[in-house]
């Protein structure tokens, strides 16, 4: 498949600020955009919902978490068997 090279225009210190946030997920601007091309050309639509309302006035909505993004964040206490230990002479 062939390839093309896009020029955009945007301001210096949103490209700045997006550039660290890609580098943080271990991307560069090239793959991240392609990454929005692609999910738009898959959705058929923008991978992101539009809005006119301020940052501040929209509802948090819950995160949608893939299998495994949790790992990392969040633990099992050691003693979560515990209720169901009193349970096991009656389970058998």
């Amino acid at each position: 498949m062939s390839t093309v090279s896009i020029n955009i225009r945007t301001e210096s210190d949103i490209k700045a600020q997006a550039q660290q946030i890609f580098e943080t997920l271990g991307l560069d601007m090239t793959t991240a955009i392609n990454l929005f091309l692609r999910q738009t050309v898959r959705e058929r639509d923008l991978p992101f919902v539009l809005s006119a309302k301020p940052a501040s006035a929209k509802k948090s909505r819950p995160l949608a978490y893939g299998r495994g993004s949790m790992k990392g964040r969040m633990w099992i206490s050691d003693d979560f068997d515990a209720p169901l230990d009193d349970f096991k002479e009656h389970m058998e």
